[in-house]
């Protein structure tokens, strides 16, 4: 909830292509970042079941306002990237409706640009929703073996 928050809260009245694929990289690098730090706490976890349902639940939101942000500021750095102009709760409904393929078609990218960005959001969302699953029961595989190998207390 605070992620959604600050979404409607922080400052995003920059304008620029530049400033809109600094936001997609360094956004993208957080969630990784952030899902990194979050394997290995669950390896570490005595609940490491419970604990990848936490990451889950953390970075999925996550995620979901980086995306949301970056077609907020495409819209304001190339006006027309969409078939109607994006306020703030327009990005996330249409991030959100992209991320669990829905796809009303309400909203859909019309430049290339928006194209793009739309596709690096796809095959993020399936790399999220494959390989993160999979490096979660990893973790949760981890942690239990340790969790067995501890002396009771």
């Amino acid at each position: 909830m605070g992620l959604v928050a600050a979404y409607y809260l922080l400052p995003l009245d920059w304008h620029g292509w530049g400033v809109t694929a600094l936001v997609l990289v360094c956004g993208l690098l957080a969630v990784v970042l952030f899902f990194g730090w979050e394997v290995w706490l669950i390896a570490r976890s005595p609940s490491p079941r419970l604990k990848a349902v936490e990451a889950l639940a953390a970075t999925v939101p996550l995620y979901l306002v980086v995306f949301a942000s970056v077609y907020y500021l495409l819209e304001r750095a190339v006006p027309g990237s969409f078939s109607e102009h994006l306020s703030r709760t327009d990005a996330l409904y249409f991030t959100l409706s992209t991320f669990s393929t829905v796809g009303f078609g309400d909203i859909t990218p019309v430049s290339g640009t928006g194209r793009v960005v739309v596709m690096c959001q796809m095959t993020c969302s399936l790399l999220l929703v494959g390989v993160a699953v999979r490096v979660l029961a990893a973790a949760v595989l981890v942690g239990l073996r340790r969790r067995e190998r501890r002396p009771p207390e």
